[in-house]
């Protein structure tokens, strides 16, 4: 089912928000008012109908950049069937246009509130890479965007990208997934600062990708998944998002490590706070039962993934986490599985496979700032949610 099609859920708690610092430009303007008003001196406006606009599509927008310096594009209500590749080193702001009749209604979400979608519908075929299906990359080259396979992934590349790329109320899609297809990403951001705002991902397999030397901060937003549907190489911290479980395969989360992961010391990992994992109103009995979805799968012995203040819903099974496959039939002990205040239905930590069951003291090893290493600048902490 796609995203667009989804407009009766109604998560309550994770109601969309917005930046008091681009509220302004983002809200639609009445007829004969310019639509970059309270924008960004330089905004570029991107719209599929509106005469006014510099560009009909995300990427065109993208490509009209120079290579540095911070640029802001506006992106007008509509669908945007395209794949979206950044890989200027400059800041970048992505703001979906909102409408003014229904921004500050809380009783919404981002997947009713939010006028922009950007989608393809783009799987991994043979002899492709992961990456090569993603619907939004970050990464300074297509080198750099490839994901690989085995316990290491793809070579490291001598590269960085995007200082700081922002998006505010979009949704992202890959319209191609299904139960029965491949890997179907929406993101890859790889050797860049990202973070999002309000903002929906959908896919099943592998919705959202965080890769190697990459940062990644998401807010007030939900996620769509079926099979590893975070997945990564590098540090991601979701704050306050809604965990849609569509059906249940493999873990929600596949994170891969380093020899510089041995926690609680670590940078490298998935860290979710604050949040909640439900079962998706477009799933039903036969795809996610009760206590059949597992919370994570090292995709390397390295593998860190911590979960803080999260609900679980009774779609999580008892044991949490599970091997990677039969070739790995045991959790190492050098992968680190923890969980400090689950609750829920499924947050019972009593039978959990993993030792790592934080307190008080032990969870202040997981905070944003400790785990990207100071406060990042790259983060807009005035964001309202």
């Amino acid at each position: 089912m796609l995203l667009s099609s989804l407009t009766f859920l109604c998560f309550t708690f994770y109601a969309s928000a917005f930046s008091p610092k681009f509220l302004a430009c983002q809200l639609k303007k009445p007829g004969g008012i310019s639509s970059l008003l309270g924008c960004p001196e330089g905004t570029v406006f991107v719209s599929p109908d509106s005469t006014a606009a510099h560009f009909q599509t995300v990427q065109s927008a993208v490509e009209s950049l120079p290579e540095d310096g911070p640029a802001t594009i506006l992106i007008g209500e509509g669908e945007y069937h395209e794949t979206v590749n950044v890989t200027r080193r400059g800041p970048l702001t992505f703001l979906g246009q909102l409408d003014a009749t229904s921004a500050f209604d809380f009783s919404g979400n981002a997947s009713t509130r939010n006028l922009v979608k950007i989608w393809n519908n783009q799987f991994v075929v043979t002899g492709e890479d992961d990456a090569q299906s993603a619907v939004l990359l970050v990464a300074p080259s297509f080198n750099a965007s490839l994901i690989g396979a085995g316990p290491t992934g793809a070579p490291l590349q001598p590269l960085s990208g995007s200082s700081d790329f922002k998006a505010y109320n979009i949704d992202f899609e890959n319209r191609a997934a299904n139960f029965s297809i491949s890997q179907a990403l929406v993101t890859d951001i790889s050797y860049a600062n990202a973070s999002f705002y309000g903002c929906t991902f959908a896919s099943f397999q592998d919705t959202w990708y965080t890769g190697r030397n990459a940062s990644t901060y998401v807010v007030d937003s939900i996620i769509f998944g079926q099979t590893d549907y975070l997945f990564g190489f590098g540090t991601a911290w979701f704050e306050h998002v809604t965990l849609a479980n569509r059906a249940c395969g493999g873990g929600l989360v596949a994170w891969k490590g380093t020899n510089l992961t041995d926690a609680p010391n670590n940078r490298y990992g998935a860290y979710i706070s604050n949040s909640r994992i439900i079962r998706s109103p477009d799933a039903n009995a036969t795809t996610v039962t009760d206590e059949q979805c597992f919370l994570g799968r090292p995709w390397n012995d390295l593998a860190t993934t911590v979960f803080l203040h999260t609900y679980m819903d009774d779609s999580i099974t008892p044991v949490g986490f599970k091997p990677f496959d039969s070739s790995r039939p045991v959790i190492a002990n050098t992968t680190f599985y923890a969980e400090f205040e689950s609750y829920g239905p499924g947050g019972n930590t009593s039978q959990r496979v993993s030792d790592h069951i934080l307190n008080a003291t032990s969870a202040k090893d997981f905070t944003l700032e400790k785990v990207f290493l100071g406060i990042p600048a790259w983060i807009d902490f005035g964001y309202l949610y």
